[in-house]
């Protein structure tokens, strides 16, 4: 399922990520990231980054997002929008890439490049992920 996002939509989408962004718990980093997820059946879920001491249990602002998805049954996202600084791309860094894809190869990550959304399928930002069919070869391997 590919999205056709509207430019309004886009704006919209991308206001909303640097709202969230500024709720940001990045006391380590001082690297603020927002991201609002829009699902197939118009829900809207933002979330932020959130840091911890221990730099690996921290969550990244897509992950978060995607995860509260999760929780309220939305399974099918179309488009992502991410804010970092103002007017500079954040692209999602390739764990969120690879936990993105799990939902919707073709989902539209909306960034904003001095103030002008650009748009990417997140196919395009990992080409060669690691799917489901690994899996199923690799299990076919193990029970020869």
């Amino acid at each position: 399922m590919t999205a056709d996002i509207s430019n309004s939509q886009k704006q919209m989408l991308l206001k909303m990520a640097k709202t969230v962004r500024d709720k940001s718990y990045s006391p380590y980093s001082a690297f603020k990231v927002g991201a609002a997820i829009l699902f197939d059946n118009g829900e809207i879920i933002c979330a932020c980054n959130v840091e911890n001491a221990s730099y690996g249990a921290s969550l990244c602002a897509e992950r978060n997002a995607m995860g509260s998805g999760i929780s309220k049954g939305l399974m099918d996202p179309v488009a992502i929008a991410i804010a970092g600084k103002n007017g500079i791309a954040c692209p999602p860094c390739g764990i969120c890439r690879q936990f993105l894809m799990e939902f919707n190869p073709n989902m539209a990550v909306i960034l904003e490049n001095d103030n002008v959304p650009i748009v990417y399928l997140l196919k395009d930002l990992l080409p060669v992920p690691f799917s489901p069919t690994e899996l199923d070869m690799a299990n076919e391997r193990q029970s020869k």
